[in-house]
């Protein structure tokens, strides 16, 4: 006769005041403990990806200087533009580059920037490519 041959088969003891826990709260109390809060995020922020800004040489340049000079005549039209920029990241070293399709509200030569009809300016210095659509 072992030491707990009295209890075994007793009914399993239900409370009458509280109800049961749910399965899933049961099982989050033996989850693992997060000691490193924002570890995982932190891991993930680093592996996120990220461009390196491309400086087109002279040439590319004097390109992009003559179609923005032809685009300049244009103005009061407000051309539609197609611009390629890289958008510099909050975050980290590098960025991504983002073409859009818009029409151009002004071209600030003191601030060497165009700014597009939505408010977005884009910096001179950071476009890679400049298409005038054919309105």
């Amino acid at each position: 006769m072992s030491r707990y041959d009295d209890i075994l088969d007793l009914p399993h003891h239900r409370s009458k005041l509280h109800p049961p826990m749910p399965a899933a709260d049961r099982a989050a109390q033996f989850a693992p403990f997060a000691a490193l809060t924002g570890y995982g995020e932190a891991i993930d922020e680093t592996a996120r990806r990220t461009d390196q800004k491309i400086c087109p040489d002279e040439s590319r340049l004097d390109e992009l200087d003559e179609v923005l000079a032809q685009i300049e005549l244009r103005m009061r039209e407000m051309p539609a533009v197609t611009v390629t920029y890289f958008l510099p990241d909050g975050r980290k070293e590098g960025g991504e580059y983002v073409t859009r399709t818009a029409r151009l509200k002004k071209i600030d030569r003191i601030g060497k920037r165009l700014v597009l009809e939505d408010g977005t300016a884009v910096d001179a210095a950071d476009i890679l490519d400049l298409i005038p659509s054919a309105d």
